[in-house]
């Protein structure tokens, strides 16, 4: 059976997906900086660490969270540290062409943990997992079975779109090969506001 109003759920995560946030903003500079094809790591990391949030908040820790916020405030700043250490990185990488076969000197791995740390100390997400997943299921029924349609769901839709950035930014090689100094700038620029805005804006 399909959960609680899926279609609803399907428009909020849609929206959520299209708004850059700091996944998405690593997802494109990367896709500049190393191609492609190396950022689908950092989407399964991505990807990865929703599915353990998921998991841990709906089975495990959602209540303990509710009741501890503190712990949230500690995820806050973890990732804000994060996000400022990838903002620095990405700064200062140097500019390469899209097209090229070089192999860079960042791993797979690397490009995984990117994006699990970014996805896995995000605020935003230990609270969307607890607090929008519970509200479509129907625990008077299988609730297991409807958990993985929602998280299926969720991790399909978000690899995609993180994708679909990285082609985007593919689409516009011949501009960003011109710019990728400005870019880089840009990304990291807004990397750093948005790690001003989840200081500012997210109090638990």
């Amino acid at each position: 059976m399909l959960p609680l109003n899926y279609f609803l759920f399907l428009q909020i995560i849609l929206f959520l997906f299209i708004t850059p946030g700091p996944p998405r903003i690593v997802i494109v500079s990367y896709s500049m900086n190393y191609g492609v094809q190396k950022c689908v790591w950092t989407a399964i990391g991505d990807i990865t660490a929703n599915i353990i949030q998921a998991t841990l908040v709906i089975f495990v820790i959602g209540s303990f969270f509710s009741e501890n916020p503190n712990f949230l405030n500690i995820f806050k700043w973890i990732g804000v540290a994060y996000i400022l250490y990838l903002a620095f990185d990405i700064y200062n990488s140097r500019p390469k062409e899209i097209s090229s076969s070089k192999d860079f000197s960042k791993s797979f791995f690397s490009f995984f943990k990117d994006g699990f740390l970014v996805a896995g100390t995000s605020p935003k997400a230990w609270m969307f997992f607890p607090l929008i997943f519970p509200q479509f299921i129907d625990f008077n029924e299988n609730y297991l079975i409807q958990f993985l349609i929602l998280i299926t769901t969720y991790v399909v839709l978000d690899f995609l779109s993180l994708i679909g950035y990285a082609l985007l930014a593919q689409k516009l090689v011949s501009w960003i090969n011109t710019k990728q100094r400005t870019i880089n700038t840009i990304s990291a620029s807004v990397l750093v506001i948005i790690a001003i805005i989840i200081v500012v804006s997210q109090q638990y």
